[in-house]
């Protein structure tokens, strides 16, 4: 018997569902950044450079909102709030029923992230110093961050046959990474505040959090009240990523009025594909653009472009595995089940990928062109340097015998699924 065809109108809904699992892998996320990223640097050191500062310069929005920012600026500040929306679901999620829940659990990682992130901003302060470019000290948090996507993109790929765990160890140490960048972010790099603006904001932020409770999908209202909670953040002097962090954060992480599955997955589904597939891509190509031919000064011999690349590479390096070295030999915490300081080794490297938030601290650190330059130049070789040390030590760690307890906690390892095993890796 013939099989019946497909009806017509539901072939655009299957293409749909493809298209979305396809862009929301995690190897598919490390790609269309990777291949953005490589693109504007192409154009920017080509002839068609100046088009491209042209495109980044150009000027769209509604001046009497203020809005009428150049495309780099919309990129920075209104794309990439999408992608910090699916990093406060995220958050949410692992806060309340996921990997951060358990603090006994999530202590190692946690105090992993920390170190992570203290190391480098001493090696990039010390190095400066160092070097007698002492006004480039403001950018100390360029190599704090860690790219989630990139990270656990090269994981995916090259950590087949590795314990599970070490990618639940990753992503936990990347939440966090983010979660303190988040709070950098914040502090840090905010000149001013106009209160009646960021109280107008977390007042959308609270109506936001109401109605993404509600029983029926107040779908049509909740995109309006993001974007006034959203404008109200860019206008009140904090950088307007915060304001997708916050609502983001309201959304529930467990089921509510009998719902299956909690409303942070619905929202993370429907929103990271935009996320992955768009934001952060269009983000990299106006980021990482940087010309790095035809300056009087050449930037790979810049003191911020040294510290920022040793900072990323060997202070994560050096933060992350130095820190859980210390909590485990002189606290009772132990690594999770099946995973040694080796496998750290990679992991630490991973770290090193700081790209998409380093990238926008750069922005926010550097107001002169040549800072900038050298700190984003620094950034992608050393996240580039970082992702190719990472992977060919996850392959020389995946081939390695495994002790029968790893984490040396004096329980024999349990059997763990590993990376690769299943059909989203």
């Amino acid at each position: 018997m013939n099989a019946q065809p497909v009806p017509a109108f539901s072939r655009p809904a299957s293409l749909r569902r493809r298209a979305r699992r396809f862009v929301t892998r995690e190897t598919t996320g490390g790609i269309l950044l990777l291949v953005a990223a490589g693109l504007a640097l192409l154009v920017a050191n080509s002839p068609w450079r100046d088009a491209y500062a042209a495109l980044s310069a150009w000027r769209i929005g509604p001046s009497a909102l203020h809005l009428d920012l150049p495309l780099s600026a919309w990129a920075a500040d209104g794309l990439l709030a999408v992608f910090f929306f699916v990093v406060g679901v995220e958050l949410k999620h692992e806060l309340v029923a996921g990997s951060l829940r358990q603090p006994a659990q999530a202590a190692v990682p946690v105090f992993a992230a920390v170190g992570g992130m203290i190391v480098p901003a001493l090696g990039f302060v010390g190095l400066l110093v160092a070097f007698g470019e002492t006004t480039a000290l403001h950018g100390w948090a360029v190599p704090t961050a860690t790219d989630i996507a990139f990270a656990l993109a090269v994981l995916a790929i090259f950590g087949r046959g590795l314990p599970k765990a070490l990618r639940t160890f990753l992503l936990t140490l990347a939440v966090v990474d983010d979660l303190l960048a988040i709070i950098v972010i914040a502090v840090f790099y905010t000149a001013s505040i106009e209160p009646l603006a960021l109280f107008a904001s977390l007042l959308a932020v609270a109506v936001f959090g109401v109605l993404v409770r509600q029983a029926r999908g107040w779908w049509w209202l909740l995109v309006p009240v993001g974007l006034v909670g959203w404008a109200f953040m860019h206008a009140s002097g904090i950088h307007a990523t915060i304001a997708g962090v916050l609502l983001g954060f309201t959304v529930p992480a467990r089921p509510i009025r009998g719902e299956v599955q909690p409303r942070s997955h619905v929202f993370d589904d429907a929103v990271r594909p935009f996320s992955a597939g768009f934001a952060l891509p269009v983000f990299a190509f106006f980021s990482a653009g940087v010309t790095l031919t035809g300056g009087s000064d050449p930037v790979f011999g810049q003191p911020v472009f040294l510290a920022a690349l040793i900072a990323l590479v060997a202070g994560k390096l050096v933060g992350v595995l130095g820190t859980t070295a210390l909590v485990t030999r002189f606290t009772p915490l132990r690594l999770p089940d099946s995973i040694g300081l080796r496998d750290l080794l990679p992991i630490g490297l991973l770290c090193g990928i700081g790209f998409t938030v380093s990238l926008l601290i750069s922005e926010l650190s550097y107001a002169d062109g040549g800072h900038i330059t050298a700190a984003k130049a620094g950034i992608l070789t050393g996240s580039l340097l970082a992702a190719v040390l990472g992977s060919l030590l996850l392959r020389w760690d995946a081939r390695a015998a495994r002790a029968a307890d790893m984490n040396q906690d004096g329980i024999r390892d349990v059997d763990v699924e590993p990376i690769g095993s299943g059909e989203d890796d």
